[in-house]
């Protein structure tokens, strides 16, 4: 993920732009009513599909992705790993709803990151893929296999397999030199944060190893995962209290941390424990450490807001276009951890309905938004659910955060994840992406000393504002 840097600055003041609403009616969802949270999803996840690709709506084809490359959102500032979050939401619609009239599109933009060395790293975008950015799209990855999305064509890696192949990767990028472990937030020196470790890396090691732990009942992976989560825990990124921070400064060997917090990283690790609470068969460690970190999301539900899911940014309209969808992740990893974890769903399941209905009430009919990329919609969400109806503030990750929380209130009408041996048919291959090359696109011999001290400005500038600037969001 990409959060800072003057591109993205400028790409946020242009995406803030207000827009024009026009008089509409709200979607009215009822939790209690599964037909009626399908027919609420389906009108939200046509529109987030719409975002991505000309579509009939009746679901005849006619699809025409936007960009001409599937698997990238190019029409606004959407980064790589969003894209591929996207695509992790349009699997789980599908299996929430049963409804597949996008299935053929997503697969076609998933097969198109597998990349020219099969390892989720596509050429066009190896210039700045970080960690994080990887581990999102292996995310979509295991859900494909975890909820048997339609399988890739025998040529192909399976969904499980290219799931393995990150983890693989991450494996070998574990950074023993600096900290003590870790992963940094970026890939490559030359990238901007390469001197940050950060919880979406980290946490995301920690998360994916437990997912493939319980897919695979190989226990290598848990504790890998186990691995992970014990560095976050030792260091500031984790405390006894279970609060979840952002990263640290590898040049200040990482003795403090950013402590924003966001959904998206109290998601990856509730999630992640709950995986290990479900793998080792429900261990009081892993349990204590799964209600630690659920008893901190109280913060993400304040009174002052009703008690609706609420951003840390939302509060003076600073969330970018990545921060706006990470409620979705927190949506979706909450719901799943009802099914890993069941003594999780009298805490886990009202907070989804009560945050389901507002955020639907802000998806209003037919509006017309300004800007190169206007277009009609029928059911654009807003931001900020704790406010009555649209709040102009709409786009992918608005749309998807919706789709996750209303769909996520289907939870209980469908099977816990599939496993080896237990329903799951993706292929695998944990041997794939061992070999972690750099990307071709590169002359690293032609690298100056010039770009090298450039990328070392970048990064500390990236890492001063990231330790230091949290507390504009708030104040």
């Amino acid at each position: 993920m990409k959060l800072f840097g003057l591109g993205r600055a400028l790409a946020a003041l242009s995406f803030f732009t207000p827009h024009i609403v026009l008089p509409a009616s709200a979607l009215e969802l009822d939790p209690t009513n599964p037909e009626n949270v399908r027919d609420v999803a389906k009108k939200v996840a046509d529109d987030l599909v719409a975002m991505y690709a000309h579509v009939n709506f009746d679901g005849k084809g006619g699809n025409k992705v936007l960009s001409g490359i599937p698997g990238l959102l190019t029409y606004e500032p959407y980064y790589w790993w969003e894209a591929g979050a996207m695509f992790g939401q349009l699997v789980e619609y599908w299996y929430y709803t049963n409804d597949s009239s996008y299935n053929d599109l997503v697969k076609e933009g998933m097969l198109h990151q597998i990349g020219e060395q099969k390892n989720l790293m596509p050429r066009n975008q190896s210039k700045d893929e970080g960690n994080d950015d990887q581990i999102f799209w292996a995310f979509t990855m295991m859900s494909a296999a975890e909820l048997n999305f339609p399988n890739p064509p025998a040529s192909e890696p399976g969904w499980l397999a290219l799931a393995q192949g990150v983890f693989n990767q991450l494996h070998s990028r574990w950074d023993t030199e600096k900290c003590g472990g870790g992963l940094r937030w970026q890939i490559y020196y030359y990238n901007p944060g390469w001197d940050y470790k950060n919880t979406a890396s980290n946490g995301g090691y920690f998360h994916l190893g437990a997912r493939l732990a319980v897919y695979t009942k190989n226990d290598t992976y848990a504790k890998e995962a186990e691995k992970a989560y014990d560095w976050m825990d030792q260091g500031p990124l984790l405390n006894e209290k279970g609060e979840v921070f952002d990263g640290s400064d590898v040049l200040k060997g990482c003795t403090d941390a950013d402590q924003t917090a966001w959904t998206y990283n109290y998601g990856i690790m509730i999630a992640g424990t709950a995986y290990m609470y479900n793998y080792t068969n429900g261990d009081a460690k892993w349990g204590d450490r799964l209600q630690k970190f659920l008893n901190q999301t109280d913060r993400f539900f304040p009174k002052q807001n009703n008690s609706t899911m609420t951003e840390v940014c939302e509060a003076h309209a600073l969330c970018d276009v990545d921060q706006v969808s990470f409620k979705a992740y927190l949506s979706r990893w909450l719901a799943l951890t009802t099914q890993l974890a069941p003594f999780t769903r009298a805490q886990i399941l009202p907070l989804l309905a009560h945050s389901g209905v507002a955020a639907a009430q802000t998806c209003v009919g037919e509006t017309q938004s300004t800007g190169p990329s206007a277009r009609p919609t029928r059911n654009l969400c807003g931001n900020r659910w704790y406010e009555q109806g649209y709040d102009g503030r709409g786009g992918v990750g608005q749309q998807m955060s919706a789709l996750s929380i209303i769909g996520a209130n289907l939870i209980q009408e469908v099977k816990g994840p599939a496993t080896e041996g237990g329903g799951g048919t993706s292929a695998g291959n944990p041997g794939l992406g061992g070999d972690d090359a750099e990307p071709p696109i590169y002359d690293y011999d032609q690298i100056t000393a010039a770009d090298r001290a450039g990328a070392s400005i970048l990064t500390m500038l990236v890492v001063g504002a990231t330790l230091g600037g949290g507390w504009w969001l708030v104040n």
